[in-house]
């Protein structure tokens, strides 16, 4: 995975967990949610998201649960670009455990760049298409 980006580090908390005693699908969507922020934000060459009129709108999103997640468990998720398209981007990302480096969870979502104002996709530009490639896993 030499294209793929470390998008978020982090712990999984007790109260992320549920009566099963372990991490709540709510929780794995949300670090996934985390990690897209991160992915999006070096291809779209920005910080600030807020300045701009011009977003992001996920259009699907499709997470497959591997291992379950305990409290304490050390979680990295990497991230890659498996498709770039007119208006979008499709992207993969894998959850592993830190330390032993087995796959917890993946998940594949669609994200459309998206103006904010005139509620309509936009065309992606030729900087972010290439800084795209640079993530992109065929």
């Amino acid at each position: 995975m030499s294209k793929s980006l470390v998008t978020f580090v982090g712990v999984a908390h007790p109260w992320m967990c549920d009566v099963m005693g372990h991490v709540n699908v709510r929780h794995y969507a949300a670090m996934f949610d985390d990690a897209s922020f991160q992915l999006l934000g070096h291809i779209a060459g920005q910080d600030d998201n807020q300045a701009s009129q011009i977003g992001w709108a996920d259009v699907r999103t499709e997470i497959d649960y591997r291992h379950e997640t305990k409290a304490g468990a050390l979680i990295t998720i990497r991230s890659h670009v498996v498709k770039i398209g007119r208006t979008s981007i499709t992207f993969e990302q894998v959850m592993l455990g830190s330390l032993d480096g087995i796959v917890r969870a993946s998940s594949r979502t669609t994200s459309v760049r998206f103006d904010l104002a005139a509620r309509a996709s936009v065309a992606l530009d030729e900087p972010m298409r290439d800084r795209s490639s640079v993530f992109l896993i065929e």
